[in-house]
């Protein structure tokens, strides 16, 4: 099975899918984090295509960063500055050539994420 990576935010405080996140990943090699993409999630809450497509996996450290902050203020839900949760990290490490599915569920006090399907 090939290698690649995609993702998906749901805000779980409207119980929707949260349109137009503003994602990056980063791969880290050697203690630098090396930008490989940038992408905004659509009306489902997910990406147009793969975040890392199979031409492009391969195994090491990753870091998706999710632009929560933005979506959160666009939506009306950020509150007073500063936002308890505004840029949110999530790094993890892809071993083999497999398909990652890494979510992010999302409400303006919590987030969660998991290795999904």
């Amino acid at each position: 099975m090939p290698g690649y990576l995609t993702t998906h935010v749901l805000d779980t405080a409207l119980g929707k899918p949260a349109e137009g996140v503003g994602i990056t990943l980063w791969r880290l090699e050697g203690g630098e984090r090396v930008k490989l993409a940038g992408t905004v999630t659509n009306a489902d809450g997910r990406t147009d295509a793969p975040i890392l497509p199979e031409v492009e996996f391969a195994p090491g450290q990753y870091e998706l960063v999710f632009a929560a902050g933005d979506y959160l203020r666009a939506t009306g839900q950020a509150g007073e500055e500063p936002l308890f949760l505004d840029e949110i990290p999530i790094r993890f490490g892809m071993s083999a050539a497999d398909h990652y599915h890494v979510p992010l569920l999302l409400s303006p006090f919590a987030f969660s994420t998991y290795r999904g399907s």
